[in-house]
């Protein structure tokens, strides 16, 4: 695989990551605190979690003080987020030097979190998504030393 269809593949994962984010988002706004509740226990049950387990009794405690101020304040940060997915990808899919910049800097902070979580319980989700992010900052740092490797377009770089 050429390094630019590797850089655009990324670009499809964080549109893709953009639009799922965007639809939590869009499901908070509309979701009242009572709701929230229900949902979150509906979750724990499908998940076949122990309710009274350390972390689903987290999780079902945080929903059940939800107020209809906290639900506009995630829902705005999902839309914060899931634009900030779709510019990056966009800059990817263009093949823009900011844009891997962001990439490797957005990849990279979430790697010591999932260092942590794979310390405290491993799991085949856990692992995959640090391979995953190491491989995108990998990739990224990679191009951004080697900006000449393989230029897809001719116009690739600018900005």
């Amino acid at each position: 695989m050429r390094f630019s269809s590797a850089i655009r593949a990324v670009a499809l994962l964080e549109a893709a990551k953009g639009v799922l984010i965007l639809l939590v988002g869009l499901g908070l706004f509309s979701l009242a605190p009572g709701d929230v509740q229900r949902a979150a226990e509906a979750l724990v049950a499908h998940a076949h979690l122990n309710p009274a387990a350390h972390y689903p009794r987290i999780f079902l405690d945080l929903a059940g003080r939800v107020t209809d101020a906290r639900l506009l304040l995630l829902a705005a940060g999902a839309m914060v987020y899931a634009s900030a997915r779709f510019v990056e990808s966009y800059g990817l899919w263009l093949e823009r030097r900011w844009a891997e910049w962001f990439a490797a800097f957005s990849g990279g902070i979430y790697i010591p979190f999932e260092l942590i979580e794979i310390h405290g319980h491993v799991s085949y989700l856990s692992v995959g998504a640090l391979i995953l992010n190491m491989a995108v900052v990998a990739l990224m740092v990679y191009r951004l030393h080697h900006p000449h490797a393989t230029a897809g377009s001719g116009q690739r770089r600018s900005g």
